[in-house]
């Protein structure tokens, strides 16, 4: 069957090509298997609705079934002048008829298919991403209690300021990708709501069970208004901005393990196995997988830019601009998220810190400074005098090639503290106040919490997605025994 009944004409070879762009086994697996688990669920509820002959659907499932265990190599030869799911429908069409093949998209749109078929695998990304980023998470929380104590300065500035410990900085890199975790689960409350059965843009006059189809896919609910169903993509914008975020937070560490791990910091190295040598220069080890995780927010970033950009100023109904163009630039940039994530889980777990050069690099950073001038408030002097005598008795120890302030300012300055000797570890552990590495139990208990949440939230998840995908297998089989002389169950 060609042409629509009201077009008889069709587009060019070369213009096909630019719009749908060439038929591959890869865009295929993309989208084929997505789209035949909704027909299933779709043919089951036109049967049970009585919309279509069981006789007809279970024809169909077989013929879908039959496609399917041949990965749908019977399509790949075949023109698609109109896209993907015409040249489909046209070929089970040929094969059993128009009076069976034809009765597939009763009640249905392929604007609400493809938003349908969109929402699957978003969910089925999202569960794999977030996954492997509450993975991460849990590799970043073992590393953190692994060195709660190994004692390195913090930077502000690329300049060392304060001493903590290299576990407390881990743990706020845990931290920050819990929240981000916590905005992807947000997000994918949008996936709940099923868009099938909103059909072209207003829903549809046959009494289709749009309810049924959202439970045999796995979703909560239909969508509950048609138009919002298909003209809105602001879900896959959401996750993009949420998993742009955890690569962001990613794009921070891994600057500052490059930093850490250079010959001239000498605070962490990686095995072998994680780095990269020179072509030309034989002494080389590049941490060149940092280098990939920095960039890799850049692309996340930028396909939520120009996705956003696309979208905007575009009619509030099914649009090509959103539903094609924008999420055709949305993918790329949760692949590169979501490969930030994998190469974060190697470099965090292959990283070893070096204790000793980090103890080093804190006391001759004077990291104790801020606790020595605290020392003095608390004997009365005012805090601005005191971070004056600090500073200048630093400056003095500079200029000499010496790290003991004792040595160094105002005669007997120190007298009225006690101690002019600063303990690295004591400093840190009176570090307890304001979220200071002293108190580390407390936010690394909140940050477990946050796991546990994360990875009982997905195992809920995944078991509603698997109790779904056998209730439709269920339903679609006993509804395809109709073809073979057996009766469906009452």
């Amino acid at each position: 069957m060609t042409g629509t009944g009201r077009l008889l004409g069709q587009l060019g070879p070369r213009t096909q090509r630019v719009v749908y762009g060439e038929l591959t086994q890869a865009e295929i697996d993309a989208e084929l298997p997505l789209m035949t688990r909704v027909d299933q669920a779709h043919l089951v509820m036109l049967a049970e609705r009585e919309l279509i002959s069981p006789v007809a659907a279970a024809k169909l499932l077989r013929c879908i079934d039959a496609l399917a265990a041949e990965r749908y190599a019977p399509l790949l030869p075949r023109p698609a002048p109109r896209g993907l799911y015409l040249m489909y429908e046209g070929y089970l069409i040929e094969k059993l008829g128009p009076d069976v093949g034809g009765v597939l998209h009763s009640g249905r749109s392929r604007n609400d298919l493809k938003a349908t078929i969109t929402s699957l695998r978003l969910r089925d990304w999202l569960v794999e991403f977030a996954g492997q980023a509450v993975r991460l998470e849990a590799v970043l929380l073992s590393r953190a209690r692994a060195y709660q104590s190994l004692v390195m300065p913090a930077y502000t500035h690329f300049q060392a300021a304060m001493p903590i410990t290299y576990g407390y900085y881990l743990l706020g890199i845990a931290s920050a990708l819990g929240r981000e975790i916590d905005a992807l689960r947000f997000a994918a409350a949008g996936l709940q709501t099923c868009p099938l059965g909103a059909a072209a843009v207003a829903g549809t006059d046959l009494p289709i069970d749009s309810e049924r189809t959202a439970s045999l896919l796995g979703f909560s609910g239909a969508h509950p208004h048609a138009l919002d169903a298909v003209a809105s993509r602001d879900v896959p914008l959401r996750l993009l901005a949420a998993s742009a975020g955890a690569a962001i937070v990613l794009s921070r560490l891994a600057t500052d393990l490059q930093l850490w791990s250079t010959f001239e910091f000498g605070l962490i190295s990686f095995p072998d196995r994680l780095v990269g040598g020179s072509s030309a220069m034989p002494q080389k080890r590049n941490a060149f997988l940092l280098e990939h995780v920095k960039a890799k927010s850049g692309q996340a970033l930028g396909a939520w830019a120009g996705a956003a950009a696309m979208m905007a100023a575009t009619p509030f109904t099914n649009s090509i601009e959103v539903g094609t163009e924008a999420m055709a630039g949305i993918w790329p940039g949760l692949l590169a998220a979501e490969q930030s994530v994998l190469l974060g889980q190697v470099l965090v777990s292959g990283a070893r810190p070096d204790g000793t050069r980090m103890s080093e690099r804190a006391e001759n950073g004077f990291t104790t400074a801020t606790a020595l001038a605290n020392r003095l408030v608390r004997c009365g002097v005012p805090f601005r005098t005191a971070h004056h005598l600090v500073g200048d008795a630093v400056r003095q120890a500079v200029e000499a090639g010496s790290t003991r302030l004792a040595d160094f300012g105002p005669p007997g300055w120190l007298d009225q503290i006690g101690s002019a000797d600063l303990d690295l570890s004591a400093v840190v552990s009176s570090h307890s106040r304001g979220g200071g590495p002293g108190a580390f139990a407390e936010p690394f208990g909140r940050c477990v919490e946050a796991w546990t949440s994360h990875r009982a939230w997905l195992t809920r998840w995944r078991a509603d997605i698997g109790a779904a995908r056998s209730a439709l297998a269920e339903a679609a089989a006993e509804l395809s025994g109709v073809v073979t002389g057996r009766e469906p169950a009452p």
